[in-house]
């Protein structure tokens, strides 16, 4: 039984690795793909992506494994009962009550991973983006440039470009700044040759001092235009407030304990039902994934991604109403688990005993 054994998780977790690496890979670039676009806009610097989307990993790892388990045994099984091996394995005494076991005692490796990344990990990695985020909220005009492209900073009213920049981005190269003027009313639009950053020492204070440029101030539709030819030109670098960059995910599970708002125990329960969603969808994969040869490999998917797809609905749904105080706490989520553990139990057990039942009828009928 313990070569059996192997091989069945062998081939489930083959399965599961490949699944989870394409689902990471397709919910991982459109993450990536919305950071790249805030990088475009100036809001972040493009030197922090792959930091922030290497700490947001685990938290997409906590939601993906438990699909990717529930494809991965639909996957594996499915192809087993097509080519008869579940017909050998169950000459060879294998029954359904020991698959089933056996299928759980391997999923227990993957819960204790999901339940380490929910409650653990995943919010440790939120707290650092909400580090990340935080210092880019600060960050001077600066720190967010990039050569070659006109942008539109934090600060507001501001857009910028220059040429080139170099390294310790210090030194421009064909400065462009338009902004409106001080009273709202016009704009100013400067153009110079080069530029460098001056740091006041008494103050702190960050200057560009463009040179051998001149600026233009008027208003669009007018031709009352003042021109300002300059070899030396200052101008203050504005810096962005840090303001309170929070992040419900980054908040640890003790302190989400501590909590009474309803929020952050919606959110707690979350955490904890993420593991307790492995060996449920466990339970039910192994049912769902038996097959008739003459009905096609993937013929089982469509019924079964449809019962994943409710499971997880209600979750969000209950942690909704919970985070709204709709919802008792004492009750939380556990209903949906109870509902979904129901299913997968009556699967498992339900026809034999309707046949038990039936035939214990028939019997006391011809008694």
């Amino acid at each position: 039984m313990s070569i059996i054994f192997r091989y069945l998780i062998r081939q489930v977790m083959v399965s599961m690795v490949a699944v989870s690496g394409i689902l990471l890979l397709v919910f991982m670039s459109g993450r990536f793909i919305k950071y790249l676009a805030a990088a475009a806009e100036g809001k972040i610097a493009p030197g922090v992506l792959f930091e922030i989307m290497a700490y947001r990993f685990p938290g997409f790892l906590e939601l993906i494994l438990p699909l990717g388990l529930f494809i991965g045994i639909l996957l594996a099984y499915g192809r087993m009962y097509l080519e008869s091996e579940m017909t050998v394995l169950s000459a060879c005494g294998l029954s359904d009550r020991q698959l089933l076991s056996k299928t759980l005692m391997g999923s227990l490796v993957v819960m204790l991973v999901v339940g380490s990344m929910s409650l653990v990990v995943s919010p440790w990695g939120m707290k650092q983006v909400e580090k990340i985020f935080a210092e880019q909220a600060k960050a001077t005009e600066f720190d967010l440039l990039a050569p070659g492209r006109f942008q539109e900073l934090s600060s507001g009213g501001r857009v910028t470009y220059t040429e080139a920049l170099s390294d310790d981005k210090r030194e421009l190269k064909g400065v462009f700044i338009a902004e409106y003027g001080s009273n709202g009313e016009g704009v100013s639009v400067i153009a110079a040759e080069a530029g460098s950053q001056l740091i006041d020492e008494e103050t702190g204070s960050r200057f560009l001092i463009l040179e051998n440029g001149a600026r233009f101030d008027g208003v669009p539709g007018q031709l009352d235009y003042q021109v300002t030819g300059f070899e030396a030109y200052g101008l203050k670098i504005r810096s962005g407030s840090r303001g309170d960059v929070e992040l419900d995910e980054g908040v640890t599970t003790g302190q989400l304990m501590r909590s009474d708002d309803p929020r952050d125990r919606a959110l707690l329960h979350w955490r904890f039902s993420l593991p307790l969603i492995v060996p449920i969808v466990t339970l039910l994969a192994v049912r769902l994934s038996r097959v008739n040869p003459r009905q096609g490999r993937f013929f089982h998917l469509l019924p079964a991604m449809l019962v994943y797809v409710a499971y997880l609905g209600l979750l969000i749904a209950a942690r909704d109403a919970m985070s709204e105080g709709k919802v008792p706490e004492w009750l939380g989520m556990l209903w949906v688990h109870a509902i979904f553990l129901a299913l997968g139990l009556w699967l498992h057990f339900g026809p034999a005993w309707l046949y038990k039942r039936k035939v214990q009828r028939e019997g006391l009928a011809n008694a």
